[in-house]
């Protein structure tokens, strides 16, 4: 939940969004302010592994790179798709490229939501993106930070069957029994501040044990408010919300993520 020194780690957001390209600085600040001490800023596709990576530059004690293609793409265009081979293609240069300097490989995973992956033929192409990225992360001996929607079962089984040990399930919405294959492979999974909106996952997060919990905000999407922009700054309201629903006080705790 929080980093070695007493800060907090949000463990998922985009801070290479456009939503955030004009007040950057400020969100920067008041992310420090919060309390905040490492933001790891995952990417969904090539074109913005070069932006993260000038962020980390700009921001080297604040900012963790990750380098990922997310298993729908066009995200926040009203052009989504499913993720086809293709799109792989032009970032698989650049994971060897800056391989020292990215933390982890996402965000990877699948999303069987019937609009985006309505045929087999969708989902298995998806499949094939999901593991060659996996298998990148091995190769590079990273943790894998996750997107599952409408597939949770799949992806923890892919993730075992890939011999992967090193897991960040983020926003995890699946079965309690399935989020307990995870725990027992020694995965993770993180909540944003969005679930502080209603009380769906209240029961998922009582079950998880503390030690495999991780926060995230998710930032720019799944705030506190609906159609508001969230920020890294509100990692204190999920932190604060799932100490309450554990019944214990919010004090950080620091927790090694692989």
């Amino acid at each position: 939940m929080a980093s070695m020194d007493g800060g907090f780690v949000d463990c998922h957001c985009h801070i290479t969004a456009c939503e955030f390209a004009e007040d950057l600085e400020d969100v920067i600040k008041r992310t420090r302010e919060a309390g905040v001490k490492t933001l790891i800023s995952v990417t969904e596709e090539p074109s913005e592994f070069e932006r993260v990576i000038q962020l980390f530059k700009s921001y080297p004690d604040l900012v963790a790179p990750c380098f990922g293609i997310h298993p729908v793409q066009g995200c926040g265009s009203h052009d989504q798709r499913s993720v086809k081979i293709q799109d792989l293609e032009p970032a698989l240069p650049l994971f060897q490229k800056y391989r020292d300097d990215i933390v982890a490989v996402g965000e990877i995973g699948l999303d069987y939501t019937p609009w985006y992956a309505p045929t087999s033929q969708e989902r298995e192409e998806q499949l094939t993106v999901f593991t060659k990225q996996l298998q990148i992360s091995k190769d590079l001996d990273l943790p894998v930070n996750i997107h599952s929607r409408s597939a949770a079962k799949v992806t923890i089984a892919t993730l075992k069957e890939q011999g992967i040990t090193c897991a960040l399930l983020h926003n995890f919405a699946g079965k309690l029994s399935v989020a307990m294959e995870g725990v027992q492979a020694g995965y993770f999974f993180s909540f944003p501040p969005a679930v502080c909106r209603n009380d769906q996952k209240s029961k998922l997060i009582k079950q998880i044990p503390l030690e495999h919990i991780c926060l995230e905000t998710d930032s720019p999407a799944l705030g506190p408010e609906k159609h508001v922009r969230n920020e890294p700054k509100n990692i204190s309201l999920v932190c604060e919300y799932i100490a309450h629903v554990k019944g214990i006080t919010p004090q950080m705790k620091y927790s090694t993520w692989c």
